[in-house]
């Protein structure tokens, strides 16, 4: 299941309760939407926004570091955010992270990718009975060793191992080659071989 139907799927959950939701994507093509800060600030905004209550935690954000003039730290924006899900009490707070392997792992001490699942390391950790957490992402090894022992193999999905989800590339990659003018010049026994390459090294994504 994509990530916007998983989203559609709770607002439609939400309808009718005072449940919060927030969802945000991790995007390698654009610095502000690849690491901590970004996904800590978006959090805030969609979450601080749902009743007065939470917006007063943004308000004394805002007042603590001289009316925005100075910029908070990572901590004290985390801090905020659990300071919200404390005022959420007992509504449901559903929060989907999609894309985390689109977090970079390769510039930094830490790592954009390593203060992102520390974060998420430490929110689950929380212990906040009324969040729901949902993260999306590439099977890759860093990531699988710290999301892994956070939850149970019952509430994992791997679309990698999803027969249905290799039909659907194949069948797209199929249409693509027989359909596109200029391969359709080919020889049948090139476009198979193209075929069946891309299949093999789309590996279910």
């Amino acid at each position: 299941m994509e990530s916007s139907a998983i989203i559609e799927d709770i607002k439609n959950m939400r309808e009718g309760s005072t449940a919060l939701i927030a969802y945000y994507y991790f995007d390698f093509k654009d610095a502000s939407k690849r690491g901590l800060r970004g996904l800590l600030t978006s959090l805030l905004f969609q979450l601080g926004s749902h009743d007065d209550a939470c917006r007063d935690v943004l308000y004394q954000l805002y007042n603590t570091y001289y009316d925005g003039s100075e910029q908070p730290s990572d901590a004290a924006l985390a801090k905020c955010l659990e300071a919200i899900l404390d005022i959420a009490g007992q509504h449901p707070v559903f929060v989907v992270l999609d894309a985390l392997d689109e977090c970079p792992n390769n510039t930094g001490t830490p790592s954009a990718r390593e203060e992102v699942l520390d974060f998420v390391e430490n929110f689950v950790g929380s212990n906040h009975s009324n969040l729901f957490l949902c993260i999306t992402s590439r099977p890759e090894q860093d990531i699988q060793a710290v999301l892994d022992p956070l939850t149970s193999a019952s509430c994992r999905v791997s679309l990698h191992e999803e027969g249905g989800q290799r039909e659907d590339i194949n069948s797209y990659i199929r249409s693509f080659v027989h359909t596109d003018r200029t391969m359709r010049r080919w020889r049948e026994e090139d476009r198979e071989l193209v075929i069946s390459t891309l299949s093999e090294r789309a590996d279910g994504m």
